[in-house]
This record gives C-alpha cells, sequence and structure tokens, in this order.
C-alpha cells in the first residue's frame, strides 16, 4: 500500500447520538465494513447496557470489533489496536473500505497518536496496585502517584480510576514519571500513518439527546437489562472493573445488591449517561478541533448525505 492511498473512516460521537444506524445505512452505500470502537461492546454478553448492533443491522453491514473477550478477562487498548491492524489490512487488502464508529475516546485516540507505550507491568505490580486500591481506594492510589510525580500529575484525570490505576502501575514498572512517560509518547511514530483520516463527530442539542437517553433506558430496562447483568455475574463481570464500572452496568449491579431501589434505576442509569455525555464532549474538544469536526444535527432522522468527512491532512 502506498503512502496516504487510502482512507479511514470515523463516525465518532457521544453516547444515544445515533451512531450505529448512520453507520450501518453509510457503510451500505459505501462498500464498508464496520470496526467498533467501544470498549464495553467488545465483551461477550454485555448487550443490552451497550447498545451493541442488533443481529439485522450486523446482517445489513459485517462488524469488527464486538464479542471479543470473555466478561471475565480484562481487555484493553493495546489489543484493540493489535485486532484494529489486522482487521483494517485484511479489509483493504480486499478493496473493502473501513468505518471506525464509537466514543470511546481513548480507543479512538489510538488511530490518531501513540497510547501505548513498551512498559511491560509484572503480574507482581498489578496485584500490588489493585491490593493498595480494593483496601486503600483511589485517595491513595493519588497520594502513592503523586510520592513518584513530586512535579504534580499533569492533565491526569483524578476521577478516573482505570487512568490512575494504569499510570501508577507504569510509574512503578518504569520507574519513570508520568511526564517522562509522556515525553517518551511524543516521539512514537503516528499510528496508521500511511491513511488519509478522514472523521465526521456527532452530538444533538441537549432536549433531544436527553430524550434520546430517556427512551434509550426504558428500552433496556423493559428488554433485560437487569437480566443481563444478573447472568454476567454469574461469569464474572465484578473482577472486571472497566465492565462493571460502565454506565448502565454499575447503577443495575448497585441494584442487583440491594444499594439501590428498582424504582430509582432508571434515573440514576440517565444521569450517569449525560454525565457521560459531559465527558465526552469535553475529551472530543480537548483531542479534536471542535469548530472543525463537531456537526450538531437535530431530528430523529438524519440523512448519511447531511454528514460532512472532514480530513486530517
Amino acid at each position: 500500500m502506498n503512502k496516504k492511498s487510502s482512507t479511514l473512516y470515523f463516525l465518532a460521537g457521544v453516547t444515544s447520538s445515533g451512531k450505529t444506524q448512520l453507520a450501518v445505512e453509510w457503510a451500505e452505500a459505501n462498500q464498508a465494513e464496520i470496526l467498533s470502537c467501544d470498549s464495553i461492546a467488545l465483551y461477550q454478553g454485555m448487550n443490552i447496557g451497550s447498545a451493541k448492533p442488533s443481529d439485522a443491522e450486523q446482517a445489513r453491514v459485517k462488524h469488527h470489533g464486538l464479542n471479543l473477550s470473555k466478561v471475565c478477562h480484562r481487555f484493553d487498548v493495546s489489543k484493540y489496536l493489535n485486532y484494529a491492524k489486522n482487521i483494517i489490512a485484511d479489509a483493504y487488502s480486499k478493496n473493502k473500505k473501513i468505518l471506525v464508529v464509537g466514543g470511546s475516546g481513548f480507543y479512538l485516540r489510538s488511530f490518531f497518536n501513540a497510547v501505548v507505550d513498551e512498559v511491560e507491568v509484572s503480574d507482581e505490580i498489578k496485584n500490588f496496585v489493585n491490593q493498595l486500591y480494593q483496601e486503600h481506594g483511589l485517595a491513595r492510589l493519588i497520594e502513592k502517584l503523586k510520592e513518584l510525580n513530586p512535579h504534580g500529575l499533569g492533565e491526569l484525570d483524578k476521577s478516573n480510576p482505570i487512568r490512575i490505576i494504569k499510570s501508577l502501575e507504569r510509574c512503578l514498572a518504569s520507574d519513570l514519571s508520568i511526564d517522562e512517560l509522556k515525553k517518551a509518547f511524543e516521539k512514537k511514530p503516528v499510528p496508521f500513518s500511511e491513511f488519509i483520516k478522514k472523521t465526521c463527530l456527532i452530538d444533538r442539542e441537549n432536549l433531544e439527546l436527553a430524550r434520546f437517553i430517556r427512551d434509550r433506558t426504558e428500552w433496556m430496562l423493559s428488554n433485560g437489562l437487569i437480566e443481563e447483568v444478573r447472568g454476567l455475574m454469574e461469569v464474572g463481570i465484578i473482577e472486571n472493573y472497566p465492565a462493571s464500572s460502565a454506565v448502565g452496568y454499575r447503577e443495575t449491579l448497585a441494584y442487583l445488591r440491594g444499594e439501590m431501589k428498582r424504582d430509582a434505576l432508571s434515573e440514576a442509569i440517565q444521569v450517569s449517561t449525560r454525565q457521560l455525555v459531559a465527558k465526552q464532549r469535553k475529551w472530543f474538544r480537548k483531542y479534536y478541533h471542535h469548530d472543525q469536526l463537531l456537526i450538531p444535527v437535530s431530528g430523529a432522522n438524519i440523512s448519511i448525505s447531511e454528514l460532512v468527512w472532514r480530513s486530517d491532512t
């Protein structure tokens, strides 16, 4: 493949914005396959709460990136990146386009910037950090990180346990500070540099999005979300923090543990989803040119002809 000879397409956006339907329609019209970029839909059995594409939608267009791992096994962005490279290479060898679809910011970022380092974290360190978290909570992990980073933690999201855990593991394993690890990242080559990358970022007006979130939450609860989570408890979701802390799943787990009443569950999921949207918007503003890539849309039925693709080149 010659440099810049092919194009990768990215349909990104906040949760509940209607990406799945648009993606299937666009892929059908453009002879493309879909690569899911969703850090929860990659788990087997996490179907309803992740709004995984339906069987009918998957029958219309070939999908990749779904059901890659058992829910008891933690999947990470490095595994996803290796998987994505193989899927993309295979698709383009058959002259098929790839449309990457999702709202998981860190996974999306792996297509544009280096996110995986060469630091090898031993099981001993992972167990140490996990035990520290289980016994003393997030505050102790942050305290330990500050001891290893006397000049500060930079822009690290201190409210995100996954980012804190990963950062502490890598600092301990590498004997480097967060800033030193970041500088090493910046020297790594740009991923998929042989491709032109075209991105369309979807959002909706707040009132409309709130209605979509409400309707989707009620649909999930009416179509077996509680039963799905109960079954996932039996196969190890509790031991997998990224999976068990996902919006919709953590609230349902709280209900099943008796920490929440049933009539409060829907509102709890909706509140968490709206909070997730706010975080996603902040992430997109930080890592993409907001004024160039944001396509504010309204109305339930958006035509693929309305999508505007922006190139990174």
